[in-house]
């Protein structure tokens, strides 16, 4: 049975820069708070660029990164939880932007471990039928889904598309995945129906239970026992030690939650690739623009051994093992 590798990566982030100091002007907060509590600095947020468009050129990115045509493509899996529209979906919205004909395309939704589900989901779909390139895409403009009054959560999100391409090779690649999910506690991170608009200006604002909801001390307790789970699970189905492993590239939602998951597994906090200062959290976006800002700065070499791990709301969790091959 053939392998699967990924053969290129993009990302797209909105030029739009909201600092700490930019948001104690409209919240009671500062950036001191925030910095010392987050590890964020700034965050992206669109200015009319929406998930399709922040979508459309990570997937553009990834396309001329991997060297390939978007025809070249057999499907096409978004992950997101801020669509633009219930039908159609993101994915089919992406094939018609890059004109990737052939492709099967649909949409997931699993918050911040979308974009690893959406791995898993290509993976099997890939070694078990015809197909032999899929495009991954994790897409979210958070930003109109936030309340703009509460400092606990509006400071937390930004906004922010990534992409993989996948493809059948001789070559190893990826190697093996655990996730799981656990519905029992999804009332600790929450969101109503998306509507149309929402800004930081008053005016434009949704009703409250619209809104992202969030139980912070419960969803750190959580995605700290989910993230070394995981890597564990992962760590003892590859054989791998950790001395082995180059980086480990999470979800991004907040620099503590990453050192005490080093702590835990007594390994160095600098294994953990860490971009959240820029971007904030960007959900399902979150782990490919971590994985293409890496592959652009040149941090990967061939056959380095590398773990992606998210964890969000649902509540769900995900990580794979990946031998990298550009």
């Amino acid at each position: 049975m053939s392998n699967i590798s990924v053969i290129g990566t993009g990302s797209y982030v909105p030029n739009n820069i909201i600092t700490n100091d930019f948001l104690s002007t409209i919240v009671d907060t500062s950036d001191e708070w925030i910095r010392t509590r987050t590890g964020i600095l700034e965050r992206r947020i669109s200015k009319g660029e929406n998930t399709i468009y922040m979508a459309t050129e990570s997937a553009k990115e990834a396309i001329k990164n991997a060297n390939i045509e978007a025809n070249d493509l057999d499907l096409i899996i978004v992950a997101t939880l801020t669509p633009d529209n219930f039908m159609p979906s993101t994915a089919c919205s992406v094939q018609k932007e890059i004109g990737a004909i052939n492709a099967l395309c649909f949409d997931i939704s699993a918050a911040c471990s979308g974009f690893i589900y959406g791995l898993e989901i290509a993976c099997s779909m890939l070694k078990n039928s015809f197909r032999n390139k899929a495009l991954i895409i994790g897409a979210e403009n958070l930003s109109k889904i936030v309340d703009w009054e509460d400092r606990n959560t509006c400071v937390l999100f930004g906004d922010g598309a990534g992409a993989a391409i996948l493809s059948k090779t001789k070559e190893e690649g990826i190697l093996e995945f655990h996730s799981g999910s656990n519905g029992l506690k999804g009332e600790h991170l929450t969101c109503g129906v998306l509507k149309a608009n929402n800004t930081p200006n008053k005016n434009d604002r949704l009703e409250k239970n619209n809104f992202i909801k969030m139980n912070g001390k419960e969803i750190f307790r959580f995605a700290v026992g989910a993230m070394n789970e995981t890597i564990c699970n992962i760590q003892e189905k590859t054989k791998w030690n950790l001395n082995e492993v180059k980086y480990i590239i999470s979800h991004q939602a907040n620099s503590r939650i990453i050192e005490y998951t080093a702590k835990k597994l007594n390994t160095e906090k600098d294994k953990f690739y860490m971009n959240l200062d820029k971007y904030g959290n960007t959900s399902a976006a979150s782990i490919p623009i971590a994985l293409d800002e890496m592959n652009k700065r040149g941090l990967l070499n061939k056959q380095d051994k590398i773990i992606l791990v998210g964890f969000g709301g649902g509540l769900t969790f995900g990580g794979v093992a990946i031998v990298w091959s550009i």
